[in-house]
């Protein structure tokens, strides 16, 4: 983490998969983006706007194979880079919640990051496809994230089932919920936001 900042850079190298990726928690929605995976760059794009976090991923991995390797990679990269540019996590509010509606899809996210990971994840849809991508990766991605950040996370989708509506609500919603979290909040000072003294 940069002295000063809320910075990180993080590199991944496994057999499945090469990734590069740097988060500015303090951004402006800036993104960078390329998977490989048309529809995941997308769905980051998005994820870095609405969350006003300056995002640059550069992954590679076995899409000749399958999408999984690369989507849950990226997630724990992702993570990772967020967990430590957050350090000790002094002054920011904790907890974020959003519901975030997509045409007919209605989302619901809720964050704390608490450093004890927890997926809660509900969405009881029938179309899974988006042209090549499989939306059940979305679970995974969301899943790899949880487990690197150390966050709780409770997803649901409330209703909705057009399966790029259903990505793009979690995407965004998930976004606009971590932009709440790690926002600083002024009566906070530089205190943990914990009766613990230690997140």
């Amino acid at each position: 983490m940069s002295q000063g900042s809320r910075t990180s850079t993080v590199n991944r190298d496994t057999a499945e998969t090469r990734i590069s990726l740097s988060v500015n928690l303090d951004g402006t929605g800036r993104a960078e983006i390329a998977t490989g995976i048309p529809f995941f760059d997308h769905m980051l794009t998005l994820l870095a706007k609405h969350a006003s976090i300056d995002l640059t991923v550069k992954a590679s991995g076995d899409t000749d194979v399958d999408y999984h390797h690369t989507v849950e990679d990226v997630g724990i990269v992702l993570g990772q880079a967020i967990r430590e540019a957050l350090g000790e996590k002094r002054g920011i509010r904790r907890y974020g919640f959003f519901l975030l509606p997509m045409d007919e899809v209605l989302s619901r996210v809720v964050i704390d990051l608490s450093n004890r990971p927890m997926l809660v994840y509900q969405a009881d849809i029938t179309n899974y496809m988006v042209r090549d991508f499989n939306i059940a990766l979305v679970r995974e991605f969301f899943q790899g994230l949880t487990n690197a950040l150390a966050c709780n996370l409770h997803m649901r989708l409330e209703y909705g089932d057009e399966p790029h509506h259903v990505s793009e609500s979690f995407f965004k919603c998930f976004a606009r919920a971590l932009r709440m979290a790690i926002e600083v909040d002024p009566r906070a000072g530089d205190t943990i936001p914990s009766t613990k003294g230690k997140l």
